[in-house]
């Protein structure tokens, strides 16, 4: 139905800010609207400055590409317009990170507390004109305010990659930030990009830039030379990168040889010997909340506030989630004024389910949350009276499938979104960090969290039906709609586990089914991937002694019941995953064909998201019950070997097909099968270097196993 796409295409498609043709010209103005027609003028004040500029003209643009109306674009003192008027402007009456939508018969007013609000006031009438598919704006007069003015994301076009039709559409989802990975001035773990240039244009679009430390710090802060070393790292970047916002540091990232007796008080990247690690990992100054980090933050804030004053100092304790409350409260009481404290918002929480104890491990939606770990941290910072953010996943993806845009379950997405509301309340939680380098795909999910995160509250339900009338048509509002609460529900099942959040679940149907022969497989990947072959995706299951914790090991000759019925448990709910998937796909498949022609590509691609999802949960499935029988190939002979053998040649011939029946969807998105870091992990490509391996298994490993 739909041409294929090569690799990286989809960045095409994410450099399109206004989808052309979004009216419906059978719809007319009700007596309560407004329809703007090409009567009416756009109005800048004299001074408008680049912010609000931009956003005039992005509207201008808008109402021409979008709606099919031309609305000129007028600025005072330099034209004329007529009396039916859009105008741009500033009400520093408002409150923060506000801004007064209001119109009447004749004026539409966009006010913003600053300009990067009043920009955001043009973003909501667009966003209400394409819910309405229609030019066409309800009579009202209402103040919003976002209870989140700091939304930071990394690119989802491309590692530490910002072009500026991308950035536009991050400031459209409602971002006010983005992150970059810094291993030096001008350096990302990409090479070399211009950090001002990225900084001026982010800034014309109303968007800060955060530098996400890489820089090595090698200098405890009692050190004689370390406020020198520190001046040449951290007072450097600021003297020759000043438009940065702030700094994110995270405890694996911005270790330093701590004196904490609780480590080794070394850092890790300097701990390698042939390859190897020398300390256990959680022994290392970045896995505790050592005491002299404080020490270390207050002469980084020194050098930094230096150079600018306001810069936003982010803190983040990701790696110390799991430790005592107490220890993590000790840090946190002697933190500096002035700091940020983020935390995650689900991890590190103990869920139990049908008995079976279940831990959510890296960033996941099977828990909406929020966690323990956040909520204690929330309270620290409330009684210290520091700023806190989290990082919430909100930009629509995790780590729960690794090689998607987003996840299509908006009612999980809600409980979230619910959640942090009320941390918002509770905590005063004011900032998200809402991707990893992942990055962050502008998508109904980004859509819904927009809405979610201003006062005055909407109604999340009666607002999603709107986004699906808008996108599927209104007559398909109820079968879309459930097919969304399958998929979301589906998530509920996928419990969050290291082995298949580094295995299956990160890079899909690629995956490589390694029996013995291949115990030394490297994943294919472009040589420019930052994180390339291995690096975070590990072809061999039973990795770090995999087996042996759970109690089903190749070396293990006493199971350990728990362990057993944990790994059990994991199957069938995620068989309940894949079912979800099926039912929410053959919902969506049963009206493909009656969405109108022009909206029919983007829900084509809304059911091959969800259909890649469910055959990458088939691949968990598959290879977690191939490990099971894998484990037990070799302490078995005779009939009971034939029989796991069979068994085996069963599993991979299913797992055969789920691959092939892959690569129509990678090719029909090539977003489908990449992550930024990654690179291509899932591409045709790839999944034919996995079929190959496969068919190896299939035709001569397995059958060389059978015995008379």
């Amino acid at each position: 139905m739909f041409a294929k796409e090569v690799n990286y295409q989809f960045r095409q498609r994410y450099s399109v800010v206004h989808q052309p043709d979004r009216r419906d010209a059978s719809k007319h103005p009700t007596d309560r609207q407004v329809a703007v027609t090409q009567s009416w003028s756009i109005v800048l004040p004299a001074d408008a400055d680049a912010v609000m500029q931009n956003a005039a003209r992005d509207l201008e643009d808008y109402f021409c590409t979008s709606m099919n109306v031309c609305v000129p674009l007028v600025q005072e003192g330099k034209g004329t317009a007529g009396e039916k008027r859009i105008v741009y402007g500033i009400d520093s009456t408002l409150p923060a990170d506000s801004y007064r939508f209001a119109v009447t018969e004749t004026t539409v007013s966009l006010l913003g507390s600053n300009s990067r609000m009043a920009a955001q006031a043009g973003y909501y009438a667009e966003d209400l004109m394409n819910l309405c598919e229609a030019p066409f704006l309800n009579i009202q007069d209402e103040v919003r305010t976002s209870l989140f003015p700091t939304r930071m994301v990394h690119s989802g076009y491309g590692l530490d990659m910002f072009p500026t039709e991308h950035l536009v559409n991050l400031a459209h989802a409602g971002m006010s930030a983005i992150l970059i990975f810094v291993n030096d001035i001008d350096v990302t773990p990409h090479g070399y990009q211009d950090f001002n240039d990225i900084c001026y244009r982010a800034n014309q679009y109303g968007l800060d830039v955060y530098a996400y430390s890489y820089l090595a710090n090698r200098k405890h802060p009692e050190d004689d030379d370390a406020e020198e070393f520190y001046e040449n790292l951290y007072g450097r970047l600021f003297d020759r990168c000043p438009y940065f916002k702030g700094l994110i540091f995270v405890g694996e990232s911005c270790e330093f040889p701590s004196k904490d007796p609780h480590t080794c008080g070394v850092r890790r990247l300097d701990d390698f010997k042939d390859g190897n690690m020398q300390h256990p990992l959680m022994s290392y100054p970045g896995f505790y909340p050592c005491y002299d980090y404080p020490m270390w933050l207050e002469l980084i804030q020194k050098i930094v506030y230096k150079r600018r004053p306001d810069a936003d100092i982010v803190f983040w304790s990701y790696n110390w989630g799991g430790v005592s409350g107490e220890e993590r409260k000790a840090l946190v009481d002697k933190l500096p004024k002035g700091i940020t404290l983020q935390a995650t918002y689900e991890m590190h929480s103990k869920i139990e389910r049908d008995g079976i104890e279940n831990y959510t491990t890296d960033y996941t939606l099977f828990s909406p949350g929020p966690g323990y770990y956040f909520t204690s941290e929330g309270e620290y910072a409330k009684e210290n009276g520091l700023r806190f953010y989290s990082m919430t996943n909100t930009g629509g993806l995790t780590w729960d499938i690794g090689v998607v845009p987003y996840l299509p379950a908006p009612y999980q997405w809600m409980k979230r979104y619910a959640g942090m509301r009320e941390a918002h309340e509770k905590y005063g939680l004011c900032g998200t960090m809402e991707s990893h380098h992942y990055g962050c795909a502008p998508s109904f999910i980004t859509e819904l969290a927009k809405w979610s995160f201003y006062a005055p509250f909407v109604d999340m339900e009666e607002t999603l039906r709107r986004i699906v009338a808008r996108d599927f048509g209104a007559e398909l509002v109820d079968t879309v709609c459930e097919a969304y609460r399958c998929f979301s529900e589906g998530i509920h099942y996928l419990i969050s586990t290291n082995p298949d959040q580094y295995g299956g679940n990160r890079i899909g149907p690629a995956y490589p089914f390694v029996l013995f022969d291949n115990q030394d497989v490297v994943l294919p990947s472009p040589p420019y991937a930052h994180f390339g072959g291995n690096d975070i995706c590990f072809p061999l299951y039973d990795q770090d002694n995999l087996g042996n914790d759970l109690g089903i090991g190749l070396n293990v000759d006493d199971p350990d019941p728990k362990a057993v019925a944990k790994f059990n448990y994991e199957i069938d709910s995620f068989r309940k995953t894949v079912a979800c998937y099926d039912k929410g796909c053959d919902l969506l498949s049963s009206v493909i064909e009656r969405v109108p022609a022009k909206k029919r590509e983007n829900a084509a691609r809304i059911l091959a998201l969800a259909t890649f999802i469910r055959n990458t949960v088939r691949t968990s499935v598959n290879y977690k019950e191939f490990y099971k029988r894998k484990c037990r190939l070799l302490k078995t002979h005779g009939a009971e070997r034939n029989q796991l053998v069979e068994e085996l040649l069963q599993l991979c011939r299913a797992e055969e097909q789920n691959a092939v029946d892959t690569i129509p969807l990678v090719e029909f998105d090539s977003r489908l099968g990449y992550e930024p870091s990654m690179e291509y992990k899932c591409d045709r490509a790839c999944i034919e270097w996995k079929l190959a391996l496969l068919r190896d298994v299939i035709e001569t490993e397995l059958p060389s196993y059978y015995e008379k």
